[in-house]
């Protein structure tokens, strides 16, 4: 196959590319690096030759209908990777998930594209009262711009593919961690106790439990769904537990060997790290494992495992 990553040079999108590239899939990055690095990328040069990057914005239909040529699936995986940013800039998180994916969709319909493979969010779900949350939860009710977006976007792809008879993958994602990862908890505690501070400050009241998968793990998820599917499809993809936000930090800390007391700033709407931070997620993952399969490692392995890979990674956490 010919494929396309959108935001192939993100994290996920370029561990994604790591597992095409082994498949002999001709793979096609394409993205504005705004977000993404080069040095996601740079391994590849003396790997295959069956690889290419091309510069462009996904909100420009002329960059994206060229990139599109010739491609059998497209993986769109470019958004903002910032879920803060919806209380910031609520227009430009719109922009940026919304338009890009309307944008991407309307460009791949009449093309050689024969499956779209969308990159949304466990945000969708909002404060679900169902934990695990299955696929078919309702009502779906989220409670930041990010995750409304996301929802937003996944009724597009559905839409587009049923209009113009494509194939469908939305994948939900629980709290991805691995060592490109520059967003989210895991980054955020090794920044802070860089040169051991005395204290280690936590957004929210402690109480925040969620599910963290291994980037090792999604890319297997991510593969088996794709090639598996047929039709429109919704998977979750996320660990089969959850640990709590202290947990996290004690792992981090106990990797670091450094000893700080914890300060929580007590967080905003009964103990959020932020508005709009769902406080408990836990993702039921049986559709997806109905296929073949099972995340490798548990949310604490998965925190343990990057964070060693983040320290000894020569790339700065910025």
């Amino acid at each position: 196959m010919r494929v396309l990553v959108t935001g192939g040079a993100g994290f996920i999108g370029s561990s994604l590319c790591n597992a095409l590239v082994a498949r002999d899939e001709e793979t096609v990055v394409f993205d504005n690096f705004s977000s993404g690095s080069r040095a996601n990328l740079s391994h590849f040069k003396e790997r295959t030759s069956a690889f290419s990057v091309m510069v462009g914005d996904v909100k420009s239909p002329k960059d994206v209908k060229r990139a599109l040529e010739g491609i059998d699936v497209a993986f769109h995986f470019a958004a903002n990777p910032e879920v803060r940013l919806n209380i910031t800039d609520p227009e430009t998180c719109f922009v940026e998930n919304v338009v890009s994916t309307q944008t991407f969709l309307e460009a791949a319909r009449g093309t050689s594209v024969s499956k779209v493979v969308f990159a949304s969010s466990s945000t969708v779900y909002g404060d679900a009262k169902v934990r695990p949350t299955p696929e078919d939860y309702a009502p779906m009710l989220p409670i930041s711009i990010y995750g409304a977006c996301k929802l937003a976007s996944e009724a597009l792809v559905m839409a587009y593919a049923y209009t113009y008879g494509l194939d469908a993958v939305v994948l939900r994602f629980a709290n991805i961690v691995g060592p490109r990862s520059k967003h989210g908890v895991v980054p955020d505690f090794i920044r802070k106790l860089k040169g051991a501070p005395p204290v280690l400050k936590i957004r929210g009241d402690g109480s925040q439990t969620k599910s963290y998968l291994h980037i090792d793990d999604c890319v297997s998820g991510i593969m088996i769904a794709v090639r598996s599917s047929r039709g429109r499809s919704v998977y979750n993809v996320g660990s089969e537990d959850q640990i709590g936000v202290k947990h996290v930090a004690d792992i981090v800390c106990k990797e670091m060997d450094v000893t700080p007391r914890y300060l929580f700033s007590g967080g905003v709407d009964g103990g959020r790290g932020w508005l709009g931070d769902v406080k408990n997620m836990l993702l039921d993952t049986k559709k997806l494992q109905a296929l073949g399969w099972k995340p490798k490692f548990g949310s604490a392995e998965a925190v343990r495992r990057t964070t060693r890979e983040i320290l000894g990674s020569r790339v700065p956490i910025r």
